[in-house]
């Protein structure tokens, strides 16, 4: 038993479970400036608060290289937070009538039956629910050794694999079907599924700095992001994620879970039915957290830009987030 005990002990994530014990600092700066404890070169957190003003709180580096001071204008890869736009874009046309719900993907996309297993069975509705049961391309062997930047390339690793379960019977997360949701839009749209994000969410909002590529954009005004172990600064791969400032992304989540973002009740009803009102991002070298607090009316975005899959740290990140909510609502 005593042995047993010790062993357990060796094997606790001490680092991780000193950061959690310990005190509380009296604000949210005094946290954030623990951000290289951590293990992070750099961190980006906004606070938007009652009546859409947003705070914003920074250490480290948005470059490490040149020791350029982490800035709360920054653009950043909020990678799979990108679904919450895209989900939104899906419910708009389906209002519209351009898209349904209870349509298959053999219906928009026919090429892909017979190449995608159950094509004519899997709804728009399941895709957007990650009930799909299509491989996540992202889960192929060393698929982050060497990132695909194109969708054809990306889609061609799951073709003609046999799907992990049946249509509706199970959840799991899978890229695939949010590719697979954009290429639907653009073919009914006839034109770039962004281009419609862009005009039917983002401008009504006025959210002026969201972007759909790192082709659009001045690459200086892009965060720097690393990997554990891996010196090369990554701001320039072309992974296809949208790109944000923190403070964008929190008027967003707000607008979402306020409901300012959809046209009527119906629409908002309908989103609710198929998705969720937040999410996080994990891809090299960005780690995105968004989530309103509806205890405190606020939004907290959070970015760190350094990245380990080991899961130890996602769990720092997580660690610190918890923390900075916590201080938010003592002070509260």
């Amino acid at each position: 038993m005593f042995l047993g005990t010790v062993i357990s002990l060796y094997f606790v994530p001490w680092p991780i479970v000193s950061a959690w014990i310990k005190p509380l600092p009296n604000n949210v700066q005094e946290q954030v400036n623990k951000a290289a404890d951590y293990g992070f070169d750099g961190i980006i957190v906004c606070v938007n608060k009652t009546g859409n003003k947003s705070e914003f709180y920074t250490s480290g580096y948005k470059n490490r290289e040149n020791r350029i001071p982490a800035d709360p204008n920054s653009l950043f890869k909020i990678a799979s937070v990108s679904k919450l736009y895209n989900a939104v874009a899906v419910v708009k046309l389906v209002w519209d009538g351009k898209l349904s719900l209870d349509k298959t993907l053999s219906d928009y996309l026919p090429e892909l039956k017979g190449r995608i297993e159950f094509a004519d069975e899997i709804t728009l509705r399941m895709l957007v629910m990650h009930r799909s049961g299509i491989p996540n391309f992202t889960d192929t062997y060393m698929y982050w050794a060497a990132p695909k930047e194109t969708e054809d390339e990306q889609l061609a690793l799951i073709l003609d694999k046999p799907a992990n379960f049946k249509p509706d019977e199970d959840y799991e997360y899978s890229n695939t079907n949010y590719l697979l949701l954009g290429r639907i839009m653009n073919r009914i749209l006839g034109y770039n599924k962004f281009q419609y994000i862009q005009k039917e969410i983002l401008n009504p909002l006025n959210l002026n700095h969201t972007f759909g590529s790192i082709q659009d954009v001045n690459i200086d005004d892009v965060m720097s992001g690393y990997y554990v172990g891996y010196e090369t600064d990554l701001k320039t791969d072309n992974i296809g994620s949208i790109l944000a400032t923190a403070e964008d992304l929190g008027k967003f989540i707000r607008a979402l879970n306020d409901g300012s973002v959809f046209r009527d009740i119906k629409e908002q009803e309908i989103y609710s039915s198929i998705y969720k009102y937040e999410h996080t991002g994990l891809i090299p070298g960005y780690q995105t957290i968004a989530k309103y607090h509806n205890d405190l009316d606020v939004v907290v975005i959070q970015f760190t830009n350094t990245v380990n899959f080991d899961g130890y740290n996602w769990n720092m990140s997580e660690i610190m987030y918890n923390r900075i909510v916590k201080i938010l609502k003592k002070k509260n």
